[in-house]
């Protein structure tokens, strides 16, 4: 069984979740599904809290968490490309694409990005469009803005 539980933050309620020895989900707390979950506040999801504090609070620029995202291969592939994203710096769809040897794949990483369960930890906040325009992010767009600042990121 899952466990969740539920963090105010600067960025708002968010759930945390893990499968007691990975963090397998970070997402916008409203509209959260419960079910099969056991909440309660594990100490890795305390320490996954404690992380996202410190990163929102621009005092942490790396994360240091056991991650195990549930996807494809592909999606996986995509995911780890979005980890080598240093903080602070962005790249669009098409680098990712080439990033992990598919360099017409940007629809598809576009895709992989949206259904990251992993926001901010796995950073796909820091993908954007080729033209350089924030353009989708699960979290929805004011929050991608928002990590953006925090990391004093400079788009279009």
């Amino acid at each position: 069984m899952k466990n969740m539980f539920f963090y105010d933050t600067k960025i708002g309620r968010i759930a945390i979740t893990d499968n007691g020895k990975d963090i397998t989900g970070v997402e916008r707390a409203d509209g959260v599904s419960i079910k099969d979950m056991n909440i309660c506040e594990t100490e890795l999801l305390k320490e996954a809290s404690r992380q996202l504090a410190e990163y929102l609070d621009g005092f942490r620029k790396t994360f240091d968490l056991p991650l195990n995202p549930q996807g494809t291969e592909f999606q996986k592939k995509v995911w780890n490309a979005l980890c080598d994203i240093p903080y602070g710096e962005i790249r669009s769809y098409k680098q990712i694409a080439e990033a992990v040897g598919n360099p017409k794949a940007s629809r598809a990483v576009g895709m992989a990005n949206n259904r990251n369960p992993i926001m901010i930890f796995i950073p796909c906040h820091r993908v954007i469009g080729s033209n350089g325009s924030l353009v989708g992010y699960g979290g929805g767009l004011d929050m991608k803005e928002k990590l953006l600042s925090l990391e004093k990121v400079k788009t279009v």
